[in-house]
């Protein structure tokens, strides 16, 4: 299902304005909010300034502890992120990283005609050699997505969420659908990949789309201290706007699987590492500074960026993420901001294949036909740019180098 808007700035406006109606008192909330948020970016910034890291780490051997230790749950659900250390040997990761090279090699990409007007998140990438590349299909790609690795991890990661009200599971903690993304070869002295601070999966529908304004309730009704992120109610209800630039799957969390060395400097990630960020954009935008119908800039089937106009509280607790090893994964809640660093300025290559984690849900679920036609034909991913390379790439995965889990993931078999 998706969400269409056909006059943006009406609808934006009306629902500014029942927004305010809501929560007579938006100025003051978010004057409380915004204090809270100072705070907590000062906090980010100090620990920063030490070369500690703000982002938590586990190790892969102890990733039970999601569930076991209570400090480590309330750590990773304030800061909304974690990194996960030797989720596969370097050997493993290393090897991905080459066979995935060899795939483009063989394939000729770099060669093919690439029509920059299709992709529009990436699109002004694609003047010069790529760092993004779309290919979904790989064999290193399905290999790591359908590991038994991932899978445990995701399914710990899943249980830092609230699934289940009243009886009902909003999704299946144990079961994961494949979201098919992209991979990342980013070669030492580019400056073409950064990315501004933003948020994916939907823009204006935070405030217009029912499902989103039910996942907000509390902050729109000025109760924000009792916003939790991690409260899957009302997620997996949500429609956005259809567009290549937006995530239509229920994710619980985005994330990447480093193939390569890279740490700050190398034209890695970014983060805020806090799950105060979109409670502090949603009131911002209601303020009496901000023009009639507009969200502070927020556009129709773009990523939500944080505008350094409208949100430099936030920008105060930008950091990079910690050094990163080959074999190493890094995961942020889906609404967490987060930003690619304009040059890598290192020795070597920055790769990653992104896989994320996307339950088994109703929602995922209606996603995973088209899904596996576009495995099937060797076509992009339905949420992306029709670019569709690998149609006729010979060695691209087939269904033969699916496993049992992987069959499952992709809905080719029941669970």
């Amino acid at each position: 299902m998706t969400f269409a808007i056909e006059d943006p700035y009406t609808a934006i406006e009306q629902t500014r304005q029942a927004l305010r109606e809501q929560l007579p008192n938006y100025a003051e909330s978010f004057a409380a909010l915004r204090q809270s948020v100072q705070t907590e970016m000062a906090e980010i910034k100090a620990i920063a300034a030490t070369g500690a890291s703000v982002v938590p780490e586990l190790d892969y051997a102890e990733a039970s502890r999601l569930e076991t230790d209570p400090a480590l749950r309330e750590q990773v659900r304030k800061r909304g992120c974690l990194v996960i250390r030797n989720c596969f040997s370097a050997e493993r990761a290393n090897g991905w990283s080459d066979q995935i090279a060899s795939y483009l090699e063989s394939n000729n990409y770099l060669n093919q005609e690439i029509d920059p007007d299709l992709d529009q998140y990436f699109s002004s990438l694609q003047k010069g050699k790529p760092q993004i590349y779309s290919v979904y299909w790989s064999k290193a790609q399905t290999e790591a997505r359908q590991s038994e690795e991932l899978a445990s991890i995701r399914r710990h990661l899943n249980r830092l969420w609230i699934y289940e009200h009243d009886g009902k599971q909003e999704f299946d903690p144990d079961r994961e659908c494949t979201y098919a993304d992209r991979t990342r070869r980013r070669e030492p002295g580019d400056q073409s990949l950064g990315l501004k601070p933003h948020i994916d999966g939907g823009s204006i529908e935070r405030w217009l789309e029912p499902g989103f304004r039910h996942v907000y309730r509390h902050v729109f009704s000025g109760q924000w201290q009792q916003y939790d992120a991690f409260d899957a109610l009302g997620r997996t209800q949500t429609q956005e706007i259809k567009s290549p630039a937006v995530c239509s799957m229920f994710r619980t969390f985005q994330g990447w699987t480093a193939l390569s060395p890279q740490g700050p400097g190398d034209g890695t990630l970014q983060l805020i590492p806090s799950t105060r960020c979109i409670p502090y954009m949603l009131l911002r935008a209601l303020q009496d500074d901000v023009p009639a119908g507009d969200l502070c800039g927020a556009a129709a089937g773009r990523a939500l960026l944080v505008d350094p106009v409208w949100h430099a509280d936030l920008l105060e607790g930008l950091v990079s993420i910690p050094q990163m090893n080959a074999g190493d994964t890094i995961w942020w809640h889906p609404d967490v901001v987060h930003a690619v660093e304009d040059n890598h300025s290192g020795d070597n290559y920055s790769n990653v294949i992104y896989i994320g984690a996307a339950p088994l849900c109703e929602k995922n679920k209606r996603f995973q036909p088209g899904l596996a036609e576009a495995f099937s034909r060797g076509a992009s991913s339905p949420d992306f740019a029709a670019e569709n390379y690998e149609l006729n790439y010979p060695d691209r995965a087939q269904e033969s180098d699916l496993s049992t889990l992987g069959k499952q993931q992709l809905g080719l078999i029941s669970w």
